[in-house]
């Protein structure tokens, strides 16, 4: 077993070096012509496996089609491929285009991805409600396009080496996230407001003696994590950036008072407020909804009455058993396993990097003016922390999808693979990338959904 993980680990890193060399698709001095061939040949992958997967039958989760005959009417036909990856949450956002939050428990799920494939349907009137699904994957593979070439920009920025911009992006292609970043689903999006966001920040560090490009890039960064926010709670997480820079910033400005220095200071304040709104937002108006204006004759809602009422929390809590030490049953054990090869890879680049940014990602630039060690750090704190979470308060197998927005360990990966001293370590983290991948795999076609909108006589709960 050693041997066969040590071949196919030592495959898939050759592979991803091979990438590196002139090729009829692959040019380094073309990466994006590069990176984009790439991407076209895996995504033609993923789409060929879910097509044949739904050609073969609709095995056990009928939830899709159901779901298609009450949203669109019997007639509708939507298009095979949208229909091969509706499914899980796509399922939930989906609804969201039709109808907006109808049941509480929807709201557990982000209105960003939704509201947008609702404003592109909207300015193409004649495409007729059941092409809403292929916009939504049409939204998918555009945005984990810009993932990739935001990424890519990103490294470059920060380590000025384009082998190393290449492989991370290349890595992020082949995230182990799968087809949940081709389906309708918020994790595109996610990563690729995530990747600009911390590409605006990294510009920040670099224009750091010229204060008002500093700040609006900074201030920028705060903007678009606050949008990667709406889409995806973990979004969050990005603040700790704005929190460091704060608590930096402060001690400066303590030392020697100035007005740069002040703006410099207002700058990841302001920023860090604009993350959090992309969470406050949603829970006001829900606040609004069913606490302000509910009719009196109806009971008030139990999380109304809380001291932080908040709707996402209590219907995670309520609906979806989310809490901490929740999920450690011995049926979930399986989901732990599956889930520990991307916990292992999040929590080990994490550390290495918090305890020593010029170990673990060596290329990192260090020069006077430009050093990216603590924005490394803060990038690290926050994929750890999540991975924490996960561990102890989420359904643990969702951090498969999560981490494709960090960038922090495709780094870590990819410094790996440039690495002689490091190759056996790169090569197993390729295996077990594959595995993660292929997990998703089965995972995107084969688990039932839960929608309260399919009742137990329609086969789905």
């Amino acid at each position: 077993m050693g041997e066969r993980a040590g071949h196919h680990g030592a495959l898939a890193s050759s592979r991803l070096e091979a990438m590196s060399r002139p090729s009829l698709f692959f040019s380094p001095s073309q990466p994006i012509r590069s990176l984009t061939a790439l991407f076209a040949l895996w995504k033609g992958f993923l789409l060929a496996v879910a097509l044949g997967a739904a050609a073969l039958g609709p095995g056990y989760d009928t939830s899709t089609s159901l779901f298609a005959q009450r949203l669109y009417g019997s007639r509708a036909r939507v298009p095979a491929v949208a229909a091969a990856l509706t499914r899980w949450d796509a399922l939930y956002y989906m609804h969201y285009v039709r109808s907006g939050y109808v049941y509480e428990q929807e709201w557990a799920f982000g209105a960003a991805m939704p509201l947008l494939v609702r404003a592109l349907a909207a300015a193409i009137p004649s495409a007729g409600h059941q092409l809403e699904p292929l916009l939504a994957v049409v939204v998918a593979h555009a945005s984990h396009l810009a993932a990739v070439l935001a990424l890519y920009r990103l490294t470059a920025v920060v380590c000025g080496d384009a082998r190393i911009a290449f492989i991370s992006s290349a890595l992020h292609i082949l995230s182990p996230a799968g087809l949940f970043l081709s389906a309708p689903y918020a994790e595109s999006p996610f990563a690729a407001l995530s990747f600009v966001g911390c590409l605006l920040f990294a510009l920040g560090i670099k224009n750091k003696h010229r204060a008002a490009t500093r700040a609006a890039a900074v201030i920028g960064a705060g903007v678009v994590f606050g949008l990667a926010t709406a889409f995806r709670s973990n979004g969050l997480s990005s603040g700790l950036l704005f929190a460091v820079g704060a608590l930096r910033c402060l001690v400066v400005f303590a030392r020697s008072p100035t007005w740069s220095r002040l703006l410099a200071l207002a700058a990841p304040v302001i920023g860090g407020l604009c993350v959090a709104l992309g969470s406050v937002i949603p829970q006001a108006l829900a606040w609004k909804r069913y606490c302000r204006d509910s009719p009196a004759e109806l009971e008030v809602r139990p999380w109304c009455l809380r001291t932080v009422p908040s709707i996402y929390t209590f219907v995670q809590s309520e609906y979806w058993n989310v809490g901490f030490l929740r999920y450690w049953t011995l049926n979930q054990l399986p989901l732990f396993l599956l889930a520990s090869p991307m916990l292992a890879i999040l929590i080990t680049s994490g550390f290495a990097v918090l305890r020593n940014p010029e170990s673990g990602l060596p290329f990192l630039k260090h020069k006077p003016g430009q050093d990216y060690g603590m924005f490394a750090r803060a990038l690290a704190l926050s994929q750890t922390l999540v991975a924490l979470l996960a561990i102890t308060n989420y359904h643990v197998q969702v951090i498969t999808r999560l981490s494709s927005g960090y960038p922090l360990w495709y780094w870590w990966v990819a410094a790996c693979l440039v690495d002689p001293e490091k190759r056996r370590r790169a090569q197993a983290v390729a295996f077990f990338m594959i595995l993660a991948m292929l997990e998703t795999l089965f995972d995107q076609q084969d688990v039932p959904a839960r929608q309260p909108w399919a009742s137990a006589d329609d086969g789905a709960e």
